[in-house]
């Protein structure tokens, strides 16, 4: 449950299908970061606050409209969904949504600690590709953009990818193109990054931009940056001991060098090959391009 611990009382929360949110709701917050960068955990400190209402899983589960088509081999990609063109197209497609019900589920199934909660939050990894149809059909928009280290990001969408796929053998996994697990992964990182700058162009003025490195290490200057985007959220505190996923519940983190140390040499070079010829955009966002440590 998120922003609950594990035998936590429900019973005090209030339940978006006995109010009115669409007189309640005057911003909508979107964790517009992609996955394995943070987002859970975000969210899930979003919903201590008293203004919030909160989705119980992804927002995405309830967008696209059933009659999307099926796409040969895209639900093969799994974590590594930007690496694929066709993701992209499909989920960046207005044509597959119809709004005003994604609205209705959305607040049907919030909850929030007061019933006069004003700030609808919602995150979805996969809304690094959907931030203009966002700005455009839900009033009051506003934005949490963050990126992370994409040596640490590609390895956890590798691992994210071989925990969902056990079976696969590494000549199966080169199911398209001839692509690895790990090219494929740093694919998606970087198209992540590329999306990530386009979004921070267009949509900067209603937006706060941190690192995953930055939640970490300064948790609480973001949490105050956030707080002046969205002052609703007057009683935000990054700092403190949150459930993420039924794994651990713990303070902000930084998990970068013990995921980077997981890395293998091949791994390494694998990644290297693709950030090399994208190194502008991780430089925009003040990474580099290493050897393995």
């Amino acid at each position: 449950m998120r922003g609950l611990g594990e035998g936590a009382d429900t019973t005090a929360l209030v339940y978006g299908a006995d109010h009115d949110l669409e007189r309640l709701v005057t911003t909508h917050l979107f964790c517009i970061v992609p996955n394995y960068c943070g987002s859970t955990f975000l969210a899930n400190v979003l919903s201590t606050c008293r203004a919030t209402w909160n989705l119980w899983h992804e927002g995405h589960r309830k967008l696209i409209v059933q009659r999307a088509p099926h796409l040969p081999g895209v639900g093969k990609l799994a974590p590594l969904w930007a690496a694929d063109r066709r993701c992209i197209d499909l989920v960046s497609d207005p044509h597959w949504y119809d709004w005003r019900l994604v609205r209705k589920a959305w607040y049907f199934q919030a909850w929030a600690r007061r019933p006069d909660a004003s700030v609808f939050v919602a995150k979805s990894p996969q809304s690094v590709l959907q931030a203009d149809l966002l700005a455009e059909h839900f009033r009051g928009a506003k934005f949490l953009f963050s990126v992370r280290n994409p040596y640490a990001h590609a390895e956890g969408v590798c691992r994210a990818y071989r925990r969902k796929f056990p079976r696969e053998s590494e000549a199966r996994i080169r199911w398209r193109g001839g692509r690895s697990v790990e090219a494929l992964a740093a694919a998606h990182v970087v198209n992540c990054l590329l999306r990530q700058r386009r979004n921070l162009r267009a949509w900067g003025d209603r937006s706060v931009f941190f690192t995953y490195e930055a939640m970490c290490a300064e948790p609480g200057r973001v949490a105050r940056d956030v707080r002046a985007l969205a002052p609703e959220l007057d009683d935000l505190d990054l700092f403190q001991r949150i459930p993420v996923k039924g794994r651990y519940d713990d303070v902000p983190t930084d998990m970068n060098a013990r995921q980077i140390a997981r890395l293998t040499p091949r791994q390494f070079k694998a990644f290297n090959r693709v950030f090399d010829a994208s190194r502008e955009v991780l430089e925009d966002f003040g990474y580099e391009l290493v050897d393995r440590p």
